[in-house]
Formats: C-alpha cells, structure tokens, sequence
C-alpha cells in the first residue's frame, strides 16, 4: 500500500458539540481551524497543529470516554489504484467501493476504510 499512500492525512473524532470541540481544540491547545465543511444536515471540521490534522464531524452521541477516536486517514496519491491493491492483498474492507464526499475542500474527496487487526478503522483518502 506504501506505492499508493504519503503520510498521515488525519484522524477522526466525532463529537455531538463540534462547536465546543471547535473551540477547545483551537483556543485551549492552539490547532488552527482549517475549515467547516457540510456533509448532508451535518458539519464536518478539520484542525490542524503542525503536522497532525483533526477530522470532527457532528453526531447525536459520541463515544465519552476511552476509544473515542474513529479512525486514521492515510494520504492517498491513487485511490482507484489503492482500493485494487487492498483487494489484492486480502484486506478486510468496511465499504465495498470507493465512497465520496463532494462537498469537502475545494474538490471534495474519494475514500475507502478497511479494518485493522484491532477493528480499528483505516481509511484511505484522496483530496480530489
């Protein structure tokens, strides 16, 4: 998968207070809001500190406690390519085709998510 992936991207944390998520995590730690995004009725924010982006999107009950984070974004270069090569080398899929999301960024983006050995999610994630 490495021919297909450059970094982390991000990792995502639903919340069911994105305005007071919002606010912690730039007034509190300092991460800057780097935009609000709709998806459907909901929104959709991303933070970024450095090198390590926050993907937080609005829910009617978040998780509250150990394990809340939803998952990892890895940077995609290909993902037509990157979905093909996790087929081919078996990995257990959470979506069975590559999703999108039009709305995020200037040209929304196109993902997939795989399980982890642990259940933990794994997406791969191309900014369009």
């Amino acid at each position: 998968m490495t021919t297909y992936t450059t970094d982390v991207q991000h990792v995502g944390l639903p919340t069911s207070d994105l305005d007071g998520t919002i606010d912690f995590y730039t007034k509190t730690i300092g991460f800057e809001l780097a935009g609000v995004f709709k998806n459907g009725d909901d929104r959709c924010a991303f933070l970024r500190y450095g090198h390590i982006t926050i993907e937080t999107w609005e829910v009617e009950e978040s998780a509250m406690g150990d394990g809340a984070w939803n998952h990892m974004a890895l940077d995609c270069t290909d993902i037509d390519a990157a979905f093909s090569n996790a087929k081919a080398l078996g990995l257990d899929f959470k979506d069975t085709e590559v999703q999108s999301i039009p709305s995020f960024w200037d040209n929304g983006i196109r993902y997939f998510n795989i399980y982890g050995p642990n259940r933990e999610i794994i997406e791969f994630c191309q900014i369009m």
